[in-house]
């Protein structure tokens, strides 16, 4: 999966509601945990979704289906990097609105869909990386309906997971290659700010401070948390941890990682395990972060909309 690294008011909020309720009807506020737990189930149905494979394929196509049916053009980035078992041929998928701005200003949201290849073949990921992948699709479909200030984009990156053990060319096969696409074509100067979402499943939500994301990004999203009562799903860990938002980082790209690594407890006892099963995964928490993200985007929206 990705590896935590052991070193460890109210005049200027209703103005800002009124510029945005001239520029751009109202965001949502909420969203389904419901849906996005039914995306999960359909997740895990296909069984171990290692880059490469056939139940990856299924999966892809699941999603596509999804995002084109809530109105999206989907882009198959295709790729084919060496890994320790050589040549996988990979697929991101990039979906945005039919009419979105060849150059205008975009947020990324973005999830993993792979999950971590086993010889053994038990390992069905509904946390890792099923939660963040069915809480994207049910994101998308909250956001589908009107046109914004801002373009949203939503990424699901393949090959995040490390085929033997993670490190800087055994992982992060996704991200590493479409940050770096994104920067030649300059794409990446276009982009204000990636949302990583990854392992917010767990019943007992608790997200790292992660240590390597953008700091005002971050501390927006914490901010946000506490304004609509949410800080209960906030973890008191401030750790960083190695995950996809590093190469978009390294592109010039503003970034924060949602992420719960203390899956399950002490040890994290489930992450990697058989044991990450469709029932540690919580429709409540993923709702619960889904509302947070939708919160964000109007503050981003203020910040850098034109």
């Amino acid at each position: 999966m990705k590896r935590a690294n052991c070193r460890a008011a109210l005049l200027f909020v209703f103005g800002l509601a009124c510029a945005q309720t001239r520029s751009a009807p109202s965001l949502p506020t909420t969203c389904s945990g419901e849906r996005a737990l039914e995306h999960v189930r359909a997740q895990v149905a296909l069984g171990p979704r290692p880059p490469g494979s056939e139940a990856l394929e299924k999966c892809r196509r699941y999603i596509v289906q999804q995002l084109e049916s809530f109105g999206y053009r989907v882009e198959d980035d295709a790729f084919e990097p060496t890994t320790p078992y050589g040549p996988k041929k990979m697929h991101n998928l990039i979906a945005r609105r039919p009419d979105a701005s060849p150059t205008g200003p975009a947020v990324v949201l973005a999830s993993h869909y792979d999950t971590k290849y086993f010889p053994s073949g038990q390992f069905v990921g509904a946390n890792d990386a099923g939660s963040s992948t069915g809480l994207l699709l049910e994101l998308a479909r909250v956001l589908a309906g009107s046109k914004r200030p801002l373009e949203y984009w939503f990424v699901f990156l393949d090959g995040e997971e490390a085929f033997i053990e993670w490190s800087t060319f055994d992982s992060t096969y996704g991200s590493r290659h479409l940050a770096r696409k994104w920067k030649q074509d300059g794409t990446a100067a276009r982009i204000r700010a990636l949302v990583l979402l990854d392992m917010i499943g767990d019943r007992d939500l608790g997200l790292w401070k992660e240590a390597h994301s953008t700091p005002w990004l971050r501390d927006l999203v914490w901010a946000t948390a506490g304004e609509i009562g949410l800080g209960s799903i906030l973890s008191g860990v401030e750790q960083a941890v190695e995950d996809d938002h590093l190469p978009f980082l390294d592109a010039g790209i503003p970034c924060v990682d949602l992420i719960d690594l203390s899956y399950g407890g002490p040890l994290n006892p489930h992450h990697h395990q058989p044991s990450d099963t469709l029932d540690k995964v919580s429709a409540d928490s993923m709702e619960k972060v889904g509302r947070l993200v939708l919160a964000v985007l109007p503050k981003l929206e203020s910040r850098f909309a034109k």
